[in-house]
């Protein structure tokens, strides 16, 4: 099983852009994320990433179910919010993980995010498990605008 400190800072493997760090010391029971964007769209695949890496090793999980998810909120934090909630209660009630994301944020509020999501289902035999995320919480929960690109934090419980 891996650990929510194993990974400090990830890039997406072939991509240049958008960046996430496991953060420690923010919550004692959670799993705090600092997540980097070049624009909204790279932001919310980042997040799905690391959301997928702190709960499976990715490199474990086929890449065999392709799904289109949309998800609309009428401001953008809690578009975000919404996005990470739907791919935990797909881990759940699918028992699959999209470790491989292409989404596009629209909208002016309400904001939709529409993504093409790639992954597989969690394989006891395959799927190398990490933590296991039971909520987005809003513990000290930000998206801003910064520099021309985009960054938040998240708190995952645990």
């Amino acid at each position: 099983m891996l650990s929510p400190g194993a990974a400090p800072e990830q890039s997406r493997p072939g991509n240049q852009v958008g960046r996430y760090t496991f953060l420690e010391d923010v919550a004692l029971a959670d799993c705090a994320i600092e997540l980097e964007g070049r624009d909204l769209d790279d932001l919310f695949e980042t997040a799905a990433a690391a959301l997928a890496a702190l709960m499976v090793e990715p490199a474990t999980v086929s890449q065999t179910v392709e799904r289109t998810l949309t998800v609309t909120a009428p401001e953008l934090d809690l578009l975000l919010y919404d996005w990470l909630s739907e791919l935990i209660y797909r881990k759940d009630r699918d028992r699959e993980v999209f470790t491989r994301v292409q989404a596009r944020v629209t909208g002016a509020g309400p904001f939709q995010v529409r993504a093409e999501a790639r992954g597989g289902p969690i394989d006891p035999a395959r799927t190398l498990l990490g933590a296991d995320p039971k909520a987005v919480t809003l513990h000290q929960f930000a998206v801003v605008r910064v520099n021309g690109g985009w960054r938040a934090r998240v708190v995952i419980d645990v």
